[in-house]
């Protein structure tokens, strides 16, 4: 059996690397080709040295390959991929320009106008629990943003069955490899470490995503949704708390409605490897470098408010794992296909 050549564009950053950890041992792919704009010209190992078993040298573009991931900065990864999908090449963008579909919503949260606005119709958002089918028929997809991975995969039950109220609140907590491997003064360890942060309170670039997905699951009425993301002193990991006002007369009073919305979740995600509906509310530790997203939903008796409980890998549901699962749609294989192990504990 051959096996499908992969190329990834940007290997040195966080989830470039992440991916190319992740098939390291997938058994039906081969990394033929991987770049990195600073450090072309080098061995891997010499500038990753846990990915130096892969043998490879850092080109400054890619080979020719059946599949494309691009880790790029946002607008450099258009640019870069817009060619390759022009040739047919299968693309999973990791960066954030093809996950709106509005052209000018790139303007407002990212500052640029987007460099091939004719391919946002074409692109599919990977998150392969809501749009399984359209993954695996894709030729581009974009990727989903970490925070909107577990705030979508944690409000979707909710929002589809009309179970909550239009205001909605999604608090997020973030490792410090959410911001990247490039230096900067708030990531660094002095700052970050023993200290929590909230940031982006005047809108965060996720929070679109957030908004088209979660809308287009509720239909006609127009959510309000808060997203406030907070960077805490970990390296991997998200816990988002969600908050929603339960919409009456939809489930029953007391226990029984918490059961009923339990039953809703387990059977929203029915079947599913990666998603699972958890007894007890879960912790960044239990998903440590899992491809799983853990849920756990439940009703503030007192209020009558909803509050759901999600906890990913930022790096790889979040990222790099949920990328490799859209691969596998995109190609065929089974979808846990190198993504089976459990979480790292403690």
């Amino acid at each position: 059996m051959s096996l499908t050549r992969i190329a990834i564009i940007n290997i040195t950053g966080y989830i470039g690397a992440e991916v190319a950890r992740i098939l390291f041992r997938h058994p039906r792919v081969q990394i033929v080709s991987v770049t990195g704009r600073s450090e072309a010209g080098k061995r891997l190992g010499s500038v990753l040295p846990h990915l130096a078993p892969l043998d490879l040298m850092i080109e400054p573009g890619p080979a020719e390959a059946d599949l494309v991931f691009s880790a790029l900065p946002h607008k450099a990864s258009a640019e870069a991929l817009a060619p390759l999908v022009a040739k047919g090449v299968k693309v999973i963008d990791l960066s954030a320009d093809f996950r709106l579909k509005e052209a000018g919503l790139y303007q407002q949260w990212y500052d640029h106008a987007h460099p091939a606005p004719e391919l946002l119709q074409k692109a599919v958002y990977g998150i392969p629990e809501l749009h399984r089918a359209e993954v695996a028929g894709a030729q581009l997809v974009a990727n989903p943003g970490c925070y909107p991975t577990s705030a979508i995969l944690g409000l979707a039950p909710a929002v589809k069955a009309g179970l909550v109220g239009r205001d909605i609140i999604v608090d997020s907590k973030s490792g410090v490899s959410g911001a990247g491997r490039a230096l900067t003064l708030t990531t660094h360890y002095a700052e970050v470490n023993e200290n929590v942060a909230a940031y982006a309170l005047g809108g965060h670039r996720h929070l679109p995503e957030i908004v088209q997905e979660l809308q287009a699951l509720r239909g006609q009425e127009k959510l309000a949704i808060t997203f406030v993301p907070h960077l805490i002193p970990m390296t991997r990991g998200i816990l988002s708390s969600c908050y929603a006002p339960l919409a009456e007369g939809k489930l029953a009073a007391g226990p029984q409605g918490a059961e009923q919305l339990r039953q809703v979740y387990r059977d929203f995600y029915q079947g599913e490897t990666f998603v699972k509906v958890v007894d007890v509310p879960p912790q960044t530790k239990q998903a440590w470098g899992s491809n799983l997203c853990l849920i756990y939903p439940t009703i503030d008796q007192r209020t009558g408010r909803v509050v759901v409980i999600s906890c990913i890998d930022n790096l790889v549901k979040g990222g790099a794992g949920q990328a490799v699962q859209n691969m596998n749609l995109m190609l065929g294989f089974p979808e846990a296909t190198g993504l089976e192990g459990l979480p790292v504990y403690p």
